[in-house]
């Protein structure tokens, strides 16, 4: 009772002078299930990612400032075999909290909101989860068919904050939250008719009024979408920097995209300022994915005619690797390992089961240039497994190509995302190396002429090369993502890198009368425009992710409930013993007297193909290497 009354003195003293706040807001994005530094495909551990790295970041930033709140921006509860052993193998029961809610609480976490992967496994497993989550979580734009809100859109926290003489004020901090759209095609087995999505921003601009007529100081957006560059456009992906211009928002976290923010990158956004961590004067972070980062908003709030406002801002973020060093910057948190014991051990159990035999190890470190073996066994496993499901069917005598891609290239994701599967047993484990992600089996129905304009889409993977410079010249568009780089097998074919390419970053045609694609041939001969063809793919790009040509779920033929990590499991038990080697079917066309230039991991020495050699290693981990014909 004497607390209370000596804080309400202090309240009360605190409104009749000058009131001057400091709020710091703390943010972990595109965690993935990464508790631990733990790779589980390669089987042991790594300091270069995981909340339990990411935790001893947010205490320390918590000792520089008394006013801090935490929060994650979604893509939580997928990711690596830990998510998968969670929801399908040891599923959560009704009240158990998930491993990374589990490890999330004790760290003192505001909210959470929901990214796209929230709903790989489907609602009823998303809604166990956020039953029993001791964390809550917001989502404005996720609807009920009747156009009701599915998730609690917003809160508001009513926050006891210090001023720097330690005298304490309230302050009404509002948490809005918002997930991309295009997660109705994206998981539309699991939301078709169940869910519609608002665009964010109108979200936005519908929800923020109304939080601030309820009495929000500051409103927090976690924005589970990346930094759009230009034109903003009504159910964009990337909203980022439009939401900055919403009025009333004050901070944003973003994420999704896996890149950072404050960086080099979005040095050229309209209103970024990537110094003081802003767009369009709003406090902006992206912290990289799996916990590579912590983000850090920094806020003054000062009060103004009896209103609070946000008077400066500053937006940054921390690592937890030295990419120079090739160390960490800090020593993991035990709280976060002590938290996902038991689950972190079931998975292990789980990944090292036994699948096959394999006679010759898999890499994926020349997926990029070259026929591959870790994208031919998923493209035999889909073959093998649509051919049988639509056996009896209409379409049993149409041929069956299959289109796959090469998760694992470096990338983003650093130098040591690449699979490396050695011969001898296949795991589980390597199963999960192969293909990441919990996409279903599906089939879609084409034209020859269809299958030219999805491997033109896909060529976007490249660079155009100057044939006539004779300066080594980089090959792959970074900006391109590898899991939208198809490789479709029952074809031949050659991409010419000297063309522009027919398609842009948005999937439409900016070069009509670029054509990348050359002797595209079936059994031999120049392929059939007409000709109609059956392609095993997944849920994903059969429901119009990736934005490829003629490929918006309206032609999908076989909707399969089995996980594609599935088909592959039952493709190599069958085989029972499994020679990974690549049919060859695709190729780059030679370029007489040029010289390409290729990222790849230091290791892929121990594989260079015909006409290449190492240049140099990189500070950052990544070698260069040169390719000529």
């Amino acid at each position: 009772m004497k607390h209370n009354i000596t804080l309400m003195a202090a309240l009360l003293l605190g409104a009749a002078s000058a009131q001057t706040v400091q709020m710091r807001l703390l943010e972990t994005s595109d965690l993935h299930t990464s508790a631990l530094g733990y790779d589980y495909y390669q089987d042991k551990p790594t300091g270069e990612f995981g909340l339990e790295y990411t935790a001893t970041l947010i205490k320390n930033a918590r000792t520089e400032k008394p006013n801090t709140l935490l929060f994650d921006n979604g893509d939580l509860i997928q990711g690596n075999p830990l998510g998968d052993y969670a929801a399908r193998i040891q599923p959560l029961r009704d009240g158990q909290i998930h491993p990374m809610l589990a490890a999330m609480s004790p760290l003192r976490y505001t909210a959470w909101t929901l990214g796209n992967h929230e709903f790989n496994y489907g609602l009823d497993y998303l809604d166990r989860v956020l039953k029993s989550s001791p964390i809550p979580a917001v989502n404005a734009n996720v609807l009920n068919m009747d156009g009701t809100n599915r998730f609690t859109p917003y809160l508001i926290k009513p926050t006891i904050v210090r001023d720097a003489q330690n005298r304490p004020y309230v302050i009404n901090v509002g948490i809005i939250g918002f997930t991309p759209p295009q997660i109705v095609n994206w998981d539309k087995a699991h939301l078709d008719g169940k869910v519609k999505v608002m665009d964010i921003v109108e979200s936005a601009r519908k929800f923020v009024p109304e939080m601030k007529a309820k009495g929000a100081d500051v409103i927090i957006a976690l924005a589970h979408t990346g930094i759009n560059q230009g034109t903003y456009t009504p159910g964009q992906e990337q909203a980022g920097a439009e939401l900055s211009k919403v009025d009333g928002i004050d901070a944003i976290f973003t994420g999704h995209s896996h890149l950072e923010f404050p960086s080099a990158t979005f040095k050229d956004i309209p209103g970024a300022d990537i110094t003081k961590g802003t767009i369009n004067g709003k406090a902006v972070v992206m912290p990289g994915f799996w916990g590579n980062n912590l983000g850090i908003i920094d806020l003054t709030l000062t009060k103004t005619n009896g209103r609070w406002q946000v008077t400066d801002r500053t937006g940054s973020i921390r690592p937890i690797w030295d990419k120079t060093a090739k160390k960490n910057t800090v020593t993991p948190d035990p709280i976060v390992a002590k938290a996902v014991q038991a689950m972190h051990q079931g998975t292990l159990n789980y990944v090292r089961g036994k699948v096959a035999d394999l006679t010759a190890p898999i890499t994926s470190y020349w997926a990029l240039v070259q026929d591959d073996p870790s994208v031919q066994l998923v493209s035999n496993a889909q073959t093998a497994y649509v051919k049988a499901a639509l056996s009896t069917t209409e379409y049993k005598d149409l041929p069956v190509l299959s289109a796959a891609a090469p998760f694992k290239a470096g990338g983003r994701a650093g130098a040591s995302y690449y699979t490396d599967i050695p011969a001898g047993t296949l795991a589980i484990k390597n199963v999960a190396d192969l293909y990441v992600y919990p996409n279903t089996v599906q089939a879609v129905l084409v034209t020859g002429a269809q299958v030219q304009e999805w491997l033109e889409r896909s060529a976007g993977q490249f660079k155009q090369i100057d044939p006539t410079n004779k300066a080594p010249q980089a090959l792959v568009d970074e900006s391109f993502p590898t899991y939208n780089f198809d490789v479709i097998d029952g074809v031949s074919y050659e991409i010419d890198v000297t063309q522009p390419n027919r398609y842009d970053s948005k999937g439409q045609v900016a070069n009509p009368n670029a054509r990348r694609i050359k002797n595209l041939t079936y059994q031999g001969k120049p392929i059939d425009p007409n000709q109609k063809f059956i392609i095993a793919t997944n849920n994903y790009r059969a429901s119009g992710g990736g934005s490829f040509p003629g490929l918006d779920g309206k032609n999908i033929v076989l909707q399969a409930p089995d996980e594609t990590r599935q088909a592959l499991i039952g493709y190599f038990t069958t085989e029972k013993t499994v020679n990974p080697t690549a049919d060859g079917n695709w190729k780059l066309t030679p370029i007489p007297g040029a010289t390409l230039l290729y990222i790849s991991s230091p290791t892929a020495q121990k594989s260079l193909p015909q006409g290449a050699k190492l240049l140099r290693i990189r500070e950052d981990g990544f070698a260069e290497y040169l390719i000529t014909y």
